[in-house]
């Protein structure tokens, strides 16, 4: 799912996984108060939006590197397979 490209999103890509998380809880955290006007509310939503996207992205980019180690019979590190979903 590619978020749609908003002028103000364009900042988006370059945030590390927890720069944007924290972002996310902030805007949850207002619009759950209800403190900002319906305009602004809907702008903090869409942001929110390509937040969320932007995190569930870095997410499923970690997923595919791990990696699970693998053992022999006496327990010693043999090797790496991909990781079960």
């Amino acid at each position: 799912m590619v978020a749609k490209t908003n002028p103000s999103h364009k900042d988006i890509p370059q945030l590390s996984f927890e720069k944007a998380l924290t972002e996310l809880e902030g805007i949850v955290g207002k619009l759950e108060r209800g403190d900002v006007e319906l305009e602004e509310s809907i702008v903090m939503y869409e942001r929110g939006e390509a937040l969320k996207a932007h995190c569930n992205q870095l997410l499923a980019q970690a997923e595919a590197k791990v990696e699970k180690i693998t053992t022999d019979t006496a327990g010693r590190p043999s090797g790496t397979e991909p990781l079960d979903p």
